[in-house]
């Protein structure tokens, strides 16, 4: 093994066995990776003496008896055990990170909305205050459900920690580069990547540039996994092999510092007198990784028709109820259209699931205008929607030849449950009031003949 490098303060393992950059490929895969040699135990867990005076411990992602094949665990052998990184908790406000229940009964989730991009404004934001919760759905206490949020930041966390005890959180970033410094190694991630971060994971959140502004997936359920891919077989859609995982990183750093909690819906500080980062080695399958968005390889219709848009999905995280997600994450992307006497984009309809979607950036073909990039919309269960008039009249007069979508990247949050708008995104975000006017100039082409009225 090579020796190990420097970034953002931490110490990081660099080998022969490390894919690009300090990562490591596969999604699911069971690591093993160490900043300094011989820092991993060989042939067992917790041996009496660790190498280097380090602690073993575990971070449990299952249940201790849960099916092999789901369990999830990860062995990390650190400078200090984690209870040392946790001295008595203390509430703290946080009051625009909600978490459900949270129904406003002044607020109406009923309806058809759509938000401009949220402007960064001229308060200094870190990754905690600048998190903005638009929806809440389920129950954060049985852990069934989610939140979306957008995150606005304009200054990196100094000497100050998080973790999340509720719930894995699914990053989706739309301007500017953030650096996730955590127990398990340092991720880089810019617009057209996401990350998953494991509950339980503690991190700190810097800016490589900005100012920073995205999108956040807060699962309280079963965690996310790709779907399966039936009778579409084994390759496309999303690539374990293009997932990355982080190499093992620490600091060893004596520093005042602050970890905050969000535990139960409620937000809690304590102080320590050093950096919890402090793994210096880990293997096991529990741990944060990211994805590029443009490895993605959309599958679709090559004669007539279109699949449902669950053929776009590239995260799910499972309900317990056979084909119905807890959540489901959908990217549009750049992709060819080639199909004949159809109705190209997505068709008119109502919808057991919750919708949220959001613009990475370019032209969201159902909605050409209005959907602006860093922009937001939420159609609720069984609430029609579709493509506005202007998109219609496109799609039924243009010529049927095969097209390319380009400078497109859209994505879907959907849920099971349906989503209660916060008071923020009810009464403070930039909420597009004439949104539901796009559908008044759609017109009826019925006449009594077969071949219908079409001017």
């Amino acid at each position: 093994m090579n020796g190990p490098s420097k970034i953002s303060g931490l110490t990081r393992a660099a080998g022969a066995t490390v894919l690009h950059d300090g990562y490591m490929p596969g999604f699911g895969n069971d690591f093993e990776t160490e900043a300094l040699p011989g820092a991993l135990p060989e042939g067992r867990n917790s041996p009496q003496k660790c190498a280097y005076g380090l602690y073993g411990e575990q971070l449990s992602g299952t249940a201790f008896t849960a099916p092999s094949h789901q369990n999830e665990r990860t062995w990390c052998y650190r400078i200090r055990p984690s209870v040392k990184h946790s001295h008595r908790y203390e509430k703290i406000a946080m009051p625009h990170w909600q978490s459900a229940p949270n129904v406003d009964p002044d607020v109406i989730s009923l309806g058809q909305y759509r938000w401009s991009p949220m402007p960064h404004g001229t308060v200094p934001l870190t990754w905690i205050t600048g998190m903005r919760t638009m929806t809440t759905a389920g129950d954060v206490y049985t852990q069934v459900g989610m939140a979306s949020h957008i995150y606005l930041v304009t200054e990196s966390m100094h000497d100050e920690y998080f973790f999340s005890a509720d719930s894995e959180l699914l990053v989706v970033p739309q301007e500017g580069r953030l650096r996730f410094c955590t127990e398990l190694g340092v991720i880089d991630l810019a617009p057209q990547e996401i990350v998953i971060l494991p509950r339980g994971l503690l991190y700190r959140v810097e800016l490589i540039d900005g100012p920073a502004r995205g999108f956040v997936c807060e699962n309280y359920g079963q965690k996310f996994d790709l779907p399966g891919r039936g009778p579409i077989g084994a390759n496309c859609m999303a690539n374990r092999r293009d997932f990355k995982t982080p190499v093992a990183a620490f600091e060893d750093r004596d520093a005042p510092s602050r970890v905050v909690i969000k535990w139960q819906g409620q937000f809690h500080q304590t102080r320590i007198d050093h950096s919890p980062l402090d793994v210096v080695a880990w293997h096991g399958n529990y741990c944060p990784v990211k994805y590029d968005l443009r490895t993605y390889c959309p599958i679709g219709a090559i004669l007539f028709d279109h699949p449902d848009p669950s053929i776009f999905t590239v995260l799910t995280a499972p309900s317990g109820v056979e084909g119905t997600a807890n959540i489901d994450f959908v990217l549009f992307r750049e992709r060819w259209m080639t199909m004949e006497d159809t109705f190209r984009p997505p068709w008119y309809h109502k919808n057991v699931m919750s919708e949220l979607m959001g613009n990475i950036y370019g032209e969201y073909d159902a909605k050409p205008d209005g959907f602006a990039p860093g922009g937001m919309s939420l159609h609720n269960m069984m609430i029609p929607h579709g493509p506005d008039n202007s998109a219609f009249e496109k799609a039924t007069h243009s010529e049927l030849k095969p097209v390319k979508l380009d400078n497109t990247m859209s994505f879907m949050f959907e849920t099971r449950f349906p989503q209660h708008l916060t008071r923020f995104a009810a009464k403070a975000a930039p909420l597009q009031d004439d949104y539901i006017d796009c559908w008044d100039s759609l017109e009826k082409h019925f006449d009594g003949t077969p071949e219908g009225r079409w001017d």
